[in-house]
């Protein structure tokens, strides 16, 4: 069916009396999109179908529908120059497209694109539109899926509604094309459907009605490039996670700049050159977006240097902050984390040794809770999460320069999947501490503890007592577990992993009742698991504290010298995230413990996520950030040195380096 002039009132009324949409759907304003990035595992080249309803008040200006890359890549379905095309590219470089008339303005019209490895075809309201020659000559797609929108391109953007979006593993026939515009249901039509978007008009994640299959996530698609330019000072991301309907206002808020404890590590010390560089989440002064910031502190004069600005993020999302490495030959990584599939992740590299002015781009892709560690003469074995079913536990390996990285591969998951936090140990062996979600329970509920170990760079992995495990661990109870918590009602919050001197795991943990604010679910105890080399010795460190996401280091400093630098004593936000920030001592290997300082006191918001630096320096031995624990807030940065005294970044500089301001 074909519409022109008065014929679009009869297609109005044909269409509502099928499956027009009876809601409104997404309004793509012009400027966002959304994106999920690992549909290329899903979607087969050779057969595959699309399709989606579109409602456009402007039909003469090019838009995206769906794609993978750009619209040379992969397939695309979009508006082009008056016609509507499926696109498929067929091998590396080439590619052939079916077309359809283009909707009419403001009338809700069907479009359903499908390929079987030979021609490519599109249907308008169930009816064959047009078909095209296109012989396969590729095994797979590998471009991330977008909606609206063509990722890094500023141009096509949807401005319209879309909705009912569907995504079939195999090509459809004629009558279940018109099955699917008229919405009858069909016995068989759901064979294949790999995924469905219904969209709402209030939308920022699009679930998906295929259980188990990902959800979209709302991107700006286009972003800076590389930016390397100079910033007047240091400014951290305030950020909130989940109203809720108390006087603490939210599940977790504050200064979040080096949010969160499954990132690490912010910042590493070189000898070298006697540097300490670190990065953070840093902002503007109106805290509206996300900036990843890059500076250091030298150690001979004393002073910051400016910090460098690398990228923005576009979003003011914490869970999206970087961390850093140093690889062997003095070169500075920075992995750029998203949280979740809607956002790309970046890996950038600086392009001299020991150096902050200027960052290369090194990788584009996506991941989460980003946990690099490089090992001299290998390369990087990165642990880190990728959404798929849920938050799981995955890793992936580079070469010494780090230009090749391999595949993924899955450690674990799950139940509903993990939080995790890993450490290396004298470069020869890889530790990971993970709890687990509960079937049924949702993400705020988190508990058990488990520990993984790899010393062939992440070919293998064991548990403590050198077990080899079937990986990637696919049930609760399995030879990783450390200490189970369930059956106790009790959620495992994962603050940092160390080793002895004979390379045996100590992990700091929080444990507490539940994930509301509040003294209701308190005490939130510091705990540690310590491999004895027989056993795990859990024990309670006696410190308790406000919040579930109180978060400090344990420093093994020797076998028996054990010391923890964190926000342990109530703030002037009490049972928000962070406080007063306090330094604790054990001699003798965790049995018993001291505070021997509080650092920061009478302070006017809440200090909180403090980070130890890769080889620390006495200097420079802690790094954080404070903000308010119930409000927007500005957040400065400060470190300690091993003594427990206080400095504080300058928020504005004059220079190119600075004096830190000390505090306590």
């Amino acid at each position: 069916m074909k519409i022109s002039g008065v014929g679009a009132l009869v297609a109005m009324a044909a269409a509502w009396a099928l499956g027009e949409p009876k809601a409104a759907g997404y309004p793509f304003d012009g400027q966002t999109g959304f994106a999920v990035s690992n549909m290329a595992e899903v979607i087969p080249a050779g057969h595959f179908t699309v399709s989606a309803w579109v409602r456009l008040p402007e039909v003469s200006r090019s838009q995206m529908f769906l794609t993978m890359g750009r619209p040379n890549q992969d397939f695309s379905l979009y508006l082009y120059n008056g016609a509507v095309r499926m696109l498929v590219e067929g091998a590396e470089g080439q590619y052939g497209f079916a077309t359809a008339p283009a909707p009419v303005s403001n009338v809700w019209t069907h479009y359903l694109g499908s390929y079987d490895g030979k021609a490519a075809r599109i249907y308008r309201n169930g009816v064959l539109e047009g078909q095209k020659k296109v012989p396969l000559q590729r095994p797979a797609f590998t471009c991330p899926l977008t909606v609206g929108v063509t990722a890094g391109d500023g141009d096509r953007i949807l401005k319209g509604s879309m909705t009912d979006i569907r995504i079939w593993s195999r090509v459809l026939g004629a009558e279940e094309v018109k099955a699917v515009y008229g919405d009858e249901p069909r016995p068989g039509l759901g064979e294949g459907l790999v995924s469905r978007w219904n969209t709402h008009a209030t939308d920022t994640v699009i679930e998906n009605g295929v259980k188990g299959a990902p959800c979209l996530a709302k991107i700006q698609p286009v972003l800076a490039a590389i930016q390397n330019r100079k910033v007047d000072g240091f400014r951290g991301i305030w950020y909130y996670n989940q109203p809720i309907q108390s006087e603490y206002v939210y599940k977790y808020s504050g200064g979040l700049g080096t949010y969160c404890s499954s990132h690490s590590p912010f910042a590493w010390y070189a000898p070298e050159v006697k540097k300490t560089f670190f990065c953070y989440g840093g902002t503007d002064e109106k805290n509206s977006t996300l900036l990843h910031l890059v500076s250091y502190y030298d150690h001979a004069t004393g002073q910051v240097a400016r910090p460098t600005l690398i990228l923005d993020k576009r979003t003011d999302d914490a869970h999206d902050n970087p961390v850093i490495n140093l690889d062997d030959k003095g070169y500075l990584w920075i992995f750029s984390s998203s949280h979740g599939r809607g956002r790309p992740s970046y890996i950038s590299r600086s392009v001299k040794p020991y150096d902050i002015d200027r960052f290369q781009l090194m990788w584009t892709g996506n991941f989460s809770y980003p946990q690099p560690m490089y090992y001299p003469g290998k390369g990087f074995l990165f642990i880190h999460t990728w959404y798929v079913a849920g938050r799981g536990n995955y890793l992936m390996t580079s070469n010494p320069d780090g230009t090749v990285w391999s595949e993924r591969k899955q450690t674990a998951y799950f139940e509903e999947g993990h939080y995790q936090i890993s450490a290396a140990w004298k470069a020869k062996k890889t530790g990971v501490a993970f709890n687990m979600h509960p079937k049924g329970k949702g993400l705020n509920y988190r508990t058990n503890l488990y520990y993984i170990e790899s010393d062939d760079f992440g070919a293998t992995w064991k548990n403590a007592r050198g077990e080899a495990l079937a990986t990637p661990l696919d049930a609760k109870a399995n030879p990783a577990l450390v200490a189970e918590y369930e059956s106790k009602g009790r959620n495992v919050y994962l603050s940092d992993i160390q080793f002895d001197s004979a390379g045996r795991p100590v992990i700091l943990f929080v444990l507490s009742k539940g994930f509301e604010s509040g003294p209701a679910n308190g005490p939130r105890e510091w705990r540690l698991a310590h491999w004895t080399g027989s056993e795990w010795k859990e024990s309670f460190t006696g410190i308790a504290s406000g919040s579930n996401y109180d978060v400090g280091p344990v420093y093994l400093e020797s076998d028996t010298a054990w010391r923890i630098i964190g926000p342990t004593q109530l703030g002037p936000q009490p049972y928000n995230p962070g406080g007063e920030i306090a330094l604790w001592q054990s001699e003798d290997a965790g049995a018993t413990w001291k505070k021997v300082r509080q650092m920061t006191r009478g302070s006017e918001m809440n200090h909180g996520y403090v980070r130890r630096p890769v080889n620390a320096n006495p200097d420079f031995y802690g790094f954080w950030a404070d903000g308010h624990g119930r409000k927007p807030s500005a957040s400065r940065l400060y470190f300690c040195n091993q003594g427990g005294d206080v400095f504080r970044l300058p928020q504005t500089m004059d220079g190119d380096f600075a004096v830190p301001e000390r505090i306590q």
